[in-house]
């Protein structure tokens, strides 16, 4: 073949394959945003698998590339959050410890039902189930983490199915009447803070939940504009939730049930959290006298992602030293 001939193929192929992408991409625009999610789960060193359990699939990410008997950790997001929230402490605790990262039903890439229950106490449960049929290995410790609205989501775990956790993990954790501050307000009120329809609001958005101005996000184009789309189709579902764990007769009952937590307990918190006050540390703690505190300055409400070296660090620590009550 000439290469002139050789040339006109290779145009060919990449013209097809170039329409194909066109195609997909417009099939689903949101798919700009999983592909870079899937770099920053390669970066970590995850693998990704989803599973059905009951009437949900989950999507989750993982490693299990640790020792023989090594602990297992499992991290649950927070509101509006996805497993990617975990990725930067995940891969600093890669390698000493199995990770287990899922998105919650109703988040990220799992399965939503239309006028499904995602508050705290049917996300608890689901969670049980979810380290029972994928993260439980015998002879490994669990150790379970919570962000936020998934903090409240694992308390519950930890009280109301003791045999599944071991050590448990609360950083910045929704569940307790914390001091008043704009976003609880707001909340109370029947808002919803962290809503975003357009480039303004997204700012806003990532200006209440980040105070270190280095960690902070940029979405460049087209991604935020495809984000932004995704966020107003949630609107309702994000406020559903919200209306439930925020203002809803469950809204303090992880909180009202931590006295039955007996497991080793880690509570962390960053200073400067504008969304979950430093005072729900307290709060917590009182509840929790066998937990360890940890508190961080220059940080707000993402300490996973803000301060990812020290929450490895107090995990660590968690593991190591944590006594139960």
């Amino acid at each position: 073949m000439s290469l002139r001939r050789i040339i006109k193929t290779v145009a060919l192929v990449a013209a097809v394959l170039l329409c194909a992408l066109f195609v997909w991409l417009w099939l689903d625009p949101y798919r700009v945003v999983l592909a870079d999610y899937s770099r920053q789960r390669i970066l970590a060193g995850l693998n990704r698998n989803a599973v059905k359990i009951d009437d949900h699939r989950w999507v989750y990410a993982y490693n299990d590339d640790a020792p023989a008997n090594a602990p297992t950790v499992v991290m649950i997001h927070g509101f509006t959050g996805s497993k990617e929230n975990w990725y930067p402490l995940a891969q600093r605790l890669r390698g000493r410890y199995r990770l287990f990262i899922p998105d919650l039903p109703g988040w990220g890439e799992s399965e939503r039902h239309a006028g499904g229950d995602y508050g705290f106490v049917a996300q608890n449960d689901r969670v049980a189930r979810f380290i029972e049929q994928v993260a439980r290995k015998p002879g490994s410790p669990l150790v379970l983490l919570g962000h936020s609205m998934g903090g409240g989501i694992v308390a519950l775990t930890a009280a109301r199915h003791p045999d599944q956790v071991d050590y448990l993990g609360l950083f910045d954790a929704a569940g307790v009447r914390f001091q008043d501050n704009a976003f609880g307000l707001a909340v109370l009120r029947g808002k919803n803070p962290f809503a975003v329809t357009d480039a303004a609001s997204l700012q806003r958005y990532i200006d209440i939940v980040f105070y270190d101005e280095g960690a902070k996000p940029v979405i460049p184009w087209p991604a935020d504009r495809i984000y932004i789309d995704r966020r107003k189709r949630d609107a309702a579902f994000e406020q559903a939730v919200l209306d439930k764990i925020g203002r809803g007769e469950e809204r303090f009952a992880p909180g009202n049930e931590a006295a039955n937590i007996r497991q080793p307990t880690l509570l962390l918190w960053c200073r400067q959290d504008a969304v979950i006050d430093d005072s729900a540390l307290d709060l917590y703690a009182a509840k929790l006298p066998q937990a360890q505190r940890v508190l961080l300055d220059g940080c707000g409400h993402m300490s996973v992602v803000e301060r990812p070296d020290q929450s490895a660090d107090a995990v660590d620590q968690l593991i190591a030293k944590g006594q139960a009550r």
